[in-house]
């Protein structure tokens, strides 16, 4: 069955929300406040970088069943289903920042009025938002346009950038968070194409939707955490991290997946989600400390390895060139928020070191935040020519079996740290490396 849909805000979860909605045969109309964008959108043109996304907006576009607009009046007199998708930045104390979910439930609200409609209406929350928004958000239509049958639920999203669309066609599970039955109706309706492939639909209570995103994300953030507070021991002692995490997550009760020693997490999700619990959860009374314990791990995590690379001049960074590998907070996205690259470039910077960057996806977005502060190199080999190191910042397919020969050649020493360990120490030594990672031995040049 075809459901109608609007999609509030086309950023990262909104697009891939409505193309794949759009995608298992909905009629889909995406609403953003930005004209370029909508312009953009309607000639096919993603303005982010997800594998595989293009093919599916392409895709629905000639066949008609997704639409962008500026108008939100069009999807509010049209559409049974109106799913916010929409920025909830941390502020300075780390609280998710609601002001746009309020400000378009609120003109929702007086939509529904001036329209008079009297359809029922789903609003869905798939921002990743604070305990109790679903609540707040009912109360404005509630307060507001207090005659319309407007039922508010938490349907949480758990995508993953470079594997969003996959992740949404195939998904393990999805939450549902909502007090009304017809609302957990029509949900299960509009996602019975997944659940008919074998996803697990939950109907939660509201409070229990929201938290469950939150939950799913610290606890991933902590088993990464876990796996770089042990690396710096591994270091101490002479163990490697690598035997210890196939040890390890051969349980599984442990399981192998984010138990990868590394810089640290970034993005825009485990950052961000991090903070809003730890804050939330210090209103509530109920500190979580070991949240708290993964968060300033993660923090010490990438500056402990940044320094580890100045220590290895000796304190001098000064007119040092350093190749760096790696932008995005990870491979597959052009996505730079809360890139562990930036920490990097910022001490090295403030050394006196010049920073010569290259990444596949993130030069345009890493521009936005760094400016002409480094400079960008067209490939990765280019940035090598005189480097006095190089750095890899993001584990990039590409950077996984190089040229080593040239780029023994390109680099001024040939000295390497990895901060995503994708080489093998003892093999960069034979091949003439000064190879440095995370959790292991360094390996110098052989004889």
């Amino acid at each position: 069955m075809a459901h109608k849909v609007a999609v509030i805000g086309t950023g990262y979860v909104g697009l891939v929300t409505g193309a794949c909605l759009a995608d298992v045969g909905n009629d889909v109309l995406c609403i953003d406040v930005d004209p370029e964008k909508i312009e953009r959108m309607k000639r096919g043109e993603v303005p982010i970088y997800e594998p595989g996304l293009d093919v599916v907006l392409h895709r629905t576009l000639r066949e008609g069943r997704i639409r962008f607009s500026l108008d939100l009046k069009v999807a509010v007199q049209d559409c049974d289903f109106l799913m916010f998708c929409l920025p909830t930045p941390p502020g300075k104390d780390g609280q998710a920042d609601l002001e746009m979910v309020i400000s378009a439930a609120h003109r929702v609200a007086e939509l529904l009025n001036e329209l008079d409609i009297n359809e029922p209406r789903i609003v869905v929350n798939k921002s990743t938002v604070p305990v109790g928004t679903a609540a707040l958000v009912q109360s404005i239509f509630d307060r507001v346009a207090p005659s319309r049958k407007v039922h508010v639920v938490s349907n949480p999203e758990f995508l993953r950038e470079g594997f969003a669309v996959e992740d949404f066609m195939r998904p393990d599970r999805i939450v549902v968070g909502t007090s009304s039955p017809l609302a957990a109706d029509l949900m299960e309706t509009l996602y019975r194409p997944f659940t008919d492939r074998g996803a697990t639909l939950l109907i939660f209570d509201e409070k229990s939707s929201e938290v469950t995103k939150y939950a799913a994300n610290s606890f991933l953030a902590t088993k990464i955490s876990f796996m770089n507070d042990l690396s710096e021991y591994c270091e101490a002692v002479g163990a490697d991290i690598e035997n210890i995490r196939v040890g390890i997550g051969i349980d599984p009760r442990i399981g192998g997946r984010f138990l990868y020693a590394g810089i640290g997490y970034g993005g825009s999700c485990f950052p961000k989600d991090v903070k809003a619990i730890i804050h939330a959860a210090s209103e509530a009374g109920t500190p979580l400390e070991v949240i708290q314990a993964a968060k300033i791990v993660n923090d010490h995590q990438v500056r402990r390895f940044t320094g580890r690379v100045v220590a290895r001049f000796d304190g001098d960074m000064a007119g040092k060139r350093v190749a760096l590998w790696g932008l995005a907070f990870k491979p597959d996205t052009d996505d730079v928020r809360e890139a562990p690259s930036f920490v990097i470039i910022d001490r090295l910077l403030s050394e006196g070191a010049e920073v010569v960057a290259f990444d596949p996806e993130a030069r345009a977005t890493a521009h936005k935040v760094v400016g002409d502060r480094i400079t960008y190199a067209d490939d990765a080999y280019s940035a090598l020519a005189g480097a006095d190191v190089l750095i890899i910042a993001t584990e990039w397919q590409e950077f996984r079996d190089p040229d080593f020969a040239r780029m023994r050649q390109m680099l001024s020493s040939p000295i390497i740290f990895d901060g995503r360990n994708i080489y093998d120490p003892q093999a960069m030594g034979k091949r003439g490396f000064e190879y440095h990672s995370v959790g292991r031995g360094s390996a110098y040049p052989e004889a």
